[in-house]
């Protein structure tokens, strides 16, 4: 086919003619992985905003996507350029390998990264959620606010502090280990013996 190309050009374009050979298939292979991206990234943009996803699950998504496509594209175009497979192949697994050890090393990180995910999908709790975490169904714990979520761990501003504005962050993991109980986006109800003793008129 090249030879067929050849006889139809000029003699002065038999030179170009291996260097578009060359960079042809490459431009086209940077071209459709940016398309691709971009195609994807408006997919998951779409589907945060339909089923209400939070930043910071979409945001890491969307990152995730973007460098898969850039190394494919990358390791095509080596390939292009006549670097062998078994090359690449040997990086990819070294490099696989050492990804491996980080994240067995990074367990704990791990999990509280995939019971975020949960968090966000099946939602056990909300931001304005007031919860208390319980060792045990009649030992209380932590409690108070829900006032953020993300990727690590939860924030509540605490209720049983003597002085506004003290926060306490939980991990994420710990959700999904301790027995729960919550008030949907509303302070918990005090008993009445217990208001009266929060009420000093009461107490008067």
């Amino acid at each position: 086919m090249r030879s067929s190309i050849i006889d139809y050009l000029p003699e002065w374009a038999h030179e170009w003619l291996g260097s578009v050979m060359l960079l042809g298939p490459i431009f086209l292979i940077v071209f459709l992985a940016w398309l691709l991206q971009r195609t994807i990234r408006g997919i998951i943009l779409k589907a945060g905003e339909l089923y209400d996803l939070p930043r910071h699950l979409v945001k890491p998504a969307i990152l995730f996507t973007r460098w898969a496509i850039y190394i494919s594209a990358v390791l095509m175009v080596l390939g292009r350029l006549g670097v062998s497979g078994t090359v690449l192949w040997t990086a990819f697994t070294g490099f696989a390998a050492v990804a491996a050890v980080a994240f067995f090393a990074a367990w704990s990180v791990l999990s509280n990264l995939f019971c975020a995910i949960l968090i966000f999908t099946a939602r056990p709790l909300r931001l304005g959620d007031h919860i208390e975490l319980l060792d045990a169904a009649d030992k209380p714990g932590a409690r108070g606010e829900v006032v953020d979520i993300n990727l690590l761990y939860i924030t509540l501003e605490d209720a049983t502090a003597s002085q506004p504005g003290v926060l306490l962050q939980i991990p994420n993991a710990l959700i999904f280990q301790k027995v729960i109980r919550r008030w949907k986006g509303g302070l918990p109800r005090l008993p009445a013996r217990e208001q009266d003793t929060a009420d000093p008129a009461a107490v008067e």
